[in-house]
C-alpha cells in the first residue's frame, strides 16, 4: 500500500503543470565569445549552491565540439574547500543561440537560457523559464553597480523575484 501511495504522489506531482515566464533570450550569441571564466556576482537561491560563495562557472568547447562547464564555489563553513561540478551544455535549437540546456547528472538537464549579455561579453543574466533560477554573471570579481542594478530592473520586469537576490561573493 506504502508503493501506492508514493507511486500516486509521484504521478501527481508529475502530471502538475509548472508556469513559465514569457522570456526572450538573445538572438545574437557567439558561444565562443561566451567560453572562458565567469564569476557569479548575484543569485537567486537555489539548494546547489547552498553554502557556496565566490562561485565561478567556467565554459571551454573540447575538441568533439561538447561544451563542458565547472562550476565552483568555496565552502562558507570552511573557506579551506572548493566544491566543484562538472557538466555539459548544448544548444538543442541553433536559431535558438541563446536557449541552452546544462545537465550535470546525465540524463537530467535544466534550462540555461542568456537572456542579456553585453557586446564584449564582459557581463551575463542567465536564467530559466520557471523564474526559480537567476544568475549575474561578470568576467571580473567586480561589477559597475549601475550596470549590476540595471540588471536586476531588466530581470524584474521579467518577472524574477530579484529582491530575494544573494551575493555569489565572499560575506
Amino acid at each position: 500500500m506504502k508503493h501506492i501511495v508514493s507511486l500516486f504522489s509521484i504521478l501527481t506531482l508529475a502530471s502538475c503543470s509548472t508556469a513559465y515566464l514569457a522570456l526572450e533570450t538573445v538572438q545574437e550569441f557567439d558561444i565562443n565569445k561566451y567560453m572562458g571564466k565567469w564569476y557569479e556576482i548575484s543569485r537567486l537561491p537555489n539548494t546547489f549552491e547552498e553554502g557556496l560563495e565566490e562561485n565561478t562557472a567556467s565554459y571551454r568547447i573540447d575538441d568533439d565540439g561538447t561544451i563542458v562547464v565547472i562550476n565552483e564555489g568555496r565552502l562558507i563553513n570552511d573557506k579551506t574547500k572548493i566544491k566543484q561540478a562538472k557538466g555539459k551544455a548544448w544548444a538543442p535549437d541553433p536559431k535558438e543561440p541563446g536557449k541552452l540546456k546544462v545537465s550535470f547528472f546525465w540524463p537530467f538537464s535544466g534550462d540555461y537560457w542568456v537572456l542579456k549579455v553585453d557586446t564584449d561579453y564582459t557581463y551575463a543574466l542567465v536564467g530559466g523559464p520557471t523564474g526559480e533560477y537567476l544568475w549575474i554573471l561578470s568576467r571580473e570579481r567586480d561589477i559597475d553597480p549601475v550596470i549590476l542594478e540595471e540588471l536586476k530592473t531588466y530581470a524584474g520586469k521579467l518577472g524574477f523575484p530579484v529582491k530575494n537576490m544573494i551575493s555569489g561573493l565572499a560575506n
